[in-house]
């Protein structure tokens, strides 16, 4: 990770039906396509024709939403998808002529009422409660990722680690690209650099509010894999695809703000945080054993989360110790609306959707509740066992069928998500655990098939 300046972006004047329009016949867009995110967080679309863009914007476009995974069921299929006009942008890996076009979309149902298994509406629904207590929530999320030769195997593009530069980083113009595609779609761009593990990747997202950064990490996984295809490399947010090598993470920035002033900054606290602050933690550290089923919802998410690899094993926060679950970036004097916290826990293939929905409402509850934050660990990699358990230190789930058990019991998670993603989800990772649980892997055949 490199320490970025994470300055604000301002969130824009909504783009209006006029403006898209006018956006749309100047730029000779031909096809519209309508972005949405099942309940893993896979992007999903489909077009609609220059046509027919007026007439969706008023009243939505028809799908079958028992298509997509944690939507409906077969009786229930019928679904709208009701385009966002202030995520109108041009797709700049496509054609000039005959352009196409992107918007987010919000799921309806066909009396046009919000769909309860929407995630982008999980969020809307979790922000809308910080704005009522007067709560800008900000986000800024570092995404890692690899670079492979093809679809069909690990083989990495270079042998380089942190920050190496030619000829060691040979994707170096593969970043380049992707960056520039990026800041062309209106998203800001803070950093890119490699990362630890070889042929391991970072770009940081400039710090926005939550639900546009949302819709700029599912664009961003796009554009990364969009920009390797046209280079003939295959892209993957798999949390953990080398072995003994650094995993994949989404490590999440995150504050609040009240107007223009960060409510997380105290100028007394020797740390510079807020009561606030403390209490938004608190409650995240609180609820992180239960966030775990969306922070890393696949089998192989937890093949990163193991001591050694600079990911979080265990649940506590620190200043400068790296395998905090949340540490605090250091303050530079006169930079008050940069003192944030970091989550460390989340991975690049989770919903950032709903991983933003938990983090604000474990945030949330921990201010309401008044909850303290209890005392940092900055030698964890140290502290013995027998210490973290006198201290009540609690371990992050071990495996997927730990966090699905722990998910099943969490009224939080039931609360924040909503019924339907919250069952719905827990079903998926179900039936995800039983298959993984029945696979006879090549480590076992290697291992026993000789011995036994």
């Amino acid at each position: 990770m490199v320490e970025a300046k994470h300055k604000r972006v301002r969130i824009p004047a909504k783009q209006g039906k006029e403006f898209v329009l006018k956006q749309a016949y100047d730029h000779n867009v031909r096809f519209i396509r309508l972005w949405f995110s099942d309940i893993l967080g896979s992007l999903k679309s489909f077009a609609i024709t220059i046509a027919e863009l007026e007439e969706v914007m008023e009243d939505g476009a028809g799908f079958d939403g028992s298509a997509i995974e944690g939507f409906a069921r077969s009786g229930e299929s019928d679904m709208r998808a009701v385009p966002d006009p202030s995520t109108f942008q041009i797709l700049p890996w496509r054609p000039r002529e005959n352009a196409v076009a992107r918007m987010f979309a919000d799921i309806v149902d066909v009396n046009g009422n919000p769909f309860i298994g929407d995630p982008r509406r999980c969020l809307k629904r979790n922000v809308k409660k910080a704005t009522e207590l007067g709560y800008t929530f900000y986000v800024g999320p570092e995404l890692e990722f690899f670079y492979f030769q093809d679809v069909e195997s690990v083989k990495t593009l270079d042998q380089g680690g942190y920050f190496d530069l030619t000829p060691l980083d040979v994707a170096s113009d593969l970043r380049r690209e992707t960056v520039l595609t990026l800041e062309e779609m209106g998203i800001g761009v803070e950093t890119s650099h490699h990362e630890a593990a070889p042929s391991q990747h970072e770009i940081d997202l400039r710090y926005t509010d939550a639900l546009t950064m949302a819709d700029n990490a599912m664009t961003y996984r796009l554009v990364v894999k969009e920009i390797a295809l046209k280079n003939g490399v295959y892209a993957t947010f798999m949390p953990k695809p080398l072995k003994q090598r650094n995993g994949s993470g989404m490590h999440v920035h995150f504050s609040l703000f009240k107007g223009d002033r960060n409510v997380f900054y105290d100028k007394n606290d020797r740390n510079h945080l807020s009561r606030i602050a403390k209490r938004f933690i608190a409650g995240v550290l609180k609820r992180a054993r239960e966030m775990s089923i969306v922070t890393d919802q696949w089998v192989n998410s937890y093949k990163r989360l193991t001591p050694g690899y600079e990911a979080p094993v265990h649940v506590f926060w620190a200043k400068r110790n790296q395998s905090a679950l949340v540490r605090i970036p250091m303050y530079k004097q006169g930079h008050e609306n940069s003192v944030r916290a970091e989550l460390r826990s989340p991975d690049a293939a989770c919903n950032p959707y709903l991983v933003f929905s938990l983090m604000l409402a474990a945030g949330l509850e921990g201010i309401k509740n008044g909850y303290e934050l209890p005392e940092s660990l900055e030698n964890g990699f140290t502290v013995t066992e027998a210490e973290r358990k006198k201290r009540g230190i609690e371990m992050l789930p071990q495996s997927l069928g730990e966090a699905i058990g722990i998910a099943q019991e969490s009224r939080f998670l039931k609360d924040a998500l909503g019924e339907h993603i919250y069952h719905s989800l827990i079903e998926n990772k179900k039936m995800e655990w039983n298959e993984y649980c029945a696979e006879i892997t090549d480590y076992e055949l290697q291992k026993y098939l000789p011995i036994l």
